[in-house]
């Protein structure tokens, strides 16, 4: 499948049913369009079956409700749905996105308690979305835009608004050659990448960003895991930036990015190394059980 993404053959689930994709449309004044309203999932299947598929669909209506929200499915109706979807195209390799926002309705003001929550699941198939650097090991850029406070923000739901300084840092990093961009949170600690959790090896321990100012990801909570049943100890804690030099190798994890190595953070460089090729191996073969 290629082409602009409103512009393809076949089929988006919404709200309860399957729609040909080119009609999967909302109208101009839907509230999340102004408002940032939405909220959403980023997902893999691999070889028909979604990787934490039931985790995915119960962190979307925890979403929805930290920005007082209600999803109107449940995780069963949700997960059927997803399925349905892959169905209806044929795919057993792909990547799943759902997403739930206030549509259009009575309300278009800031308040919109009148207007009907909506639902979509698409998918399309995904390579490496980090390209080559999933082997070479990515170059990132420091961003300029801090992680806000919890105090000013729901930190942990996914939602769309966040990434609004996600889109900007990564366009600033991709003007400079680099693929992604590393965020320090308000209080200047080391925080996340624009769209995954990032990881860093010294003397055989691993360091990760402690998540209470982000996004505490799937894919980060089952590396961690893997890492710990593999007998490795691993530091959850405030990292500070100029850390970052004393760090031997580094790796971000996501459901797009899944675990790909980093080789470079700004001024400071890693190896790619035998930890975070083992780590890479390994979650491949656990989500293709």
């Amino acid at each position: 499948m290629a082409g602009a993404y409103d512009d393809r053959d076949g089929f988006i689930w919404m709200d309860g049913k399957l729609v040909p994709w080119r009609e999967a449309n909302v109208h101009i004044l839907t509230h999340a369009l102004h408002y940032a309203s939405s909220v959403f999932e980023g997902e893999r299947c691999y070889n028909g079956k979604i990787f934490k598929s039931r985790e995915h669909s119960a962190r979307l209506i925890e979403s929805g409700r930290l920005l007082d929200m209600v999803v109107p499915y449940t995780v069963d109706q949700i997960e059927e749905a997803k399925y349905a979807m892959l169905k209806a195209n044929g795919w057993t390799d792909a990547y799943v996105r759902a997403v739930a926002w206030r549509g259009a309705g009575e309300d278009m003001g800031v308040s919109a308690r009148r207007n009907p929550v909506r639902m979509a699941i698409a998918g399309w198939e995904w390579g490496a979305y980090y390209g080559d650097a999933k082997w070479q090991g990515a170059k990132l850029d420091i961003a300029k835009w801090k992680r806000p406070s919890p105090e000013t923000i729901p930190t942990a739901a996914k939602a769309a608004g966040l990434y609004m300084i996600c889109t900007m840092s990564k366009h600033a990093a991709e003007a400079k050659g680099c693929s992604d961009a590393l965020f320090m949170d308000y209080r200047g600690y080391v925080a996340e990448a624009t769209g995954a959790n990032v990881f860093f090896v010294k003397d055989g321990e691993v360091h990760t960003p402690l998540a209470d100012a982000f996004l505490n990801g799937l894919t980060r909570q089952t590396v961690i895991q893997m890492l710990r049943d593999m007998g490795l100890t691993v530091n959850e804690r405030h990292i500070m930036p100029e850390e970052l030099p004393t760090f031997s190798e580094c790796w971000l994890t996501g459901t797009a990015a899944e675990v790909t190595p980093v080789g470079q953070i700004g001024e400071f460089h890693f190896q790619v190394g035998e930890l975070t090729r083992k780590v890479s191996d390994a979650y491949e073969a656990l989500v293709r059980r």
